[in-house]
């Protein structure tokens, strides 16, 4: 018998959409107003905002905003039309290309019209049904969609994980000898979720043992990390031994778009083989020229993500002067550990937003172990040291309220009505 395509939806949501008739609008789909900024308003209420990826302040920077103003009074929001390798190719689609390959220290760069879809498409693209993919477990969603894309093998290491990651290198190894195909290595410059950075130094320390090649989606180091600015493998020493290099400019360029860098030949084959781009429409000019600002301003003004830094390091050192856990956190990211169950954490949420005026992404199971709550805070150049003393007196409250069974009582006479 042929079931309607439609009973499964309906009959289950999945693991989030479950949720939805408590959660939408308020915990998930919330609607923010006002400009990007450290404060911004939720239901009419002004709140600190730790849920905004402007690592570096620029979303309503006031040259950005002129730029971005200016460019769309000259280009409007449609040239150029059509696809890059139609009628979509300008001089400074080039420009810009060259101008990230030179501040990546990379030979080439090719522009990409998202983050999610530019980093599936980029692993869709290099891979054959032969080839081996190698990831770790604790990958982003886009990557592990890439990863299914892939026709042939692969495997997934404990996050992290050197051993793990040996161990199915050697076994990549024998599949790869025996389908005459190559082994692609995926890690995340910085986990977003908890913020630990990959070891990317000691994966690519694994090259002169295995034969592989190294992509690093570097979505939040870049811009945040090294001494320039160019990332997580900057930051490690060892962005010259990664051999695919993928970085948006959803985070710390406050805006859209991402681009892919490598060798010339490797960017050469991607430019005319990665689908997504060839049959899709061009970064809009308003968006490139946007970009080639946010670019000058990474290079030129240090103060930006010394700024950013300082709101950081002030942030997580009181979080854990506090007794907070905060993880293993070696970047901006900044995750606050609570106990606590998924009612207790709405509660708890609501509290934060309603009493206390702060707005930060809550995050439990089944992302996170059953009985955990995780408080996600995005630290940015745009927050001050007031914004920080109140966010630490208000977490200090929730916690008394958690650990003193406020809100458990709390949700206990909602469900009892």
């Amino acid at each position: 018998m042929i079931r309607d395509l439609f009973d499964r939806i309906i009959e289950n949501k999945g693991p989030l959409g479950k949720w939805a008739d408590q959660a939408e609008g308020y915990f998930v789909f919330p609607k923010l107003e006002g400009p990007i900024s450290n404060r911004m308003k939720f239901r009419g209420k002004e709140v600190i905002t730790w849920s905004v990826n402007d690592y570096l302040g620029l979303a309503n920077h006031p040259d950005v905003r002129a730029v971005d103003a200016q460019a769309a009074a000259d280009y409007g929001s449609a040239y150029p039309m059509g696809a890059r390798m139609m009628s979509g190719h300008t001089t400074l689609h080039e420009q810009l290309q060259d101008e990230l390959a030179q501040f990546v220290n990379k030979e080439a760069a090719y522009l990409l019209n998202f983050g999610y879809q530019g980093i599936l498409s980029t692993i869709d693209t290099l891979v054959s049904k032969d080839d081996v993919i190698v990831y770790d477990v604790d990958a982003h969603a886009c990557i592990i969609d890439g990863v299914r894309l892939h026709l042939g093998k692969r495997f997934t290491y404990k996050h992290n994980d050197i051993e793990s990651l040996e161990k199915n290198l050697q076994r990549a190894t024998r599949v790869a000898e025996q389908s005459g195909g190559g082994i692609l290595v995926i890690s995340e410059g910085v986990f977003g979720m908890r913020g630990e950075q990959g070891k990317l130094k000691e994966i690519a320390a694994l090259k002169e043992k295995y034969k592989f090649r190294f992509l690093v989606d570097d979505a939040h180091g870049f811009g945040t990390l090294g001494a320039t600015g160019a990332g997580a493998g900057e930051e490690q020493g060892v962005q010259d031994d990664i051999d695919v290099y993928f970085a948006t400019f959803a985070k710390s360029m406050a805006s859209t778009g991402a681009f892919v860098a490598a060798d010339k030949e490797i960017i050469d084959y991607l430019k005319y083989n990665m689908r997504s781009q060839m049959f899709a429409k061009s970064l809009q000019m308003q968006l490139v020229v946007g970009a080639l600002k946010r670019l000058d301003m990474l290079r030129t003004q240090p103060e930006l993500k010394a700024t950013l830094w300082e709101n950081v390091h002030a942030l997580q050192s009181g979080l854990k002067e506090n007794g907070f856990d905060i993880g293993t956190t070696q970047s901006c990211v900044t995750p606050v550990y609570l106990k606590g169950s998924i009612p207790e954490a709405m509660a708890l949420v609501k509290d934060l937003r309603e009493n206390y005026g702060i707005f930060c992404s809550i995050v439990v199971y089944p992302v996170i172990p059953k009985g955990l709550i995780l408080l996600r805070l995005i630290p940015t150049a745009s927050h001050n040291m007031e914004d920080i003393k109140i966010t630490l007196d208000a977490f200090a409250g929730i916690r008394s309220k958690l650990e003193g069974g406020v809100y458990k009582r709390l949700t206990a006479s909602i469900s009892a009505e």
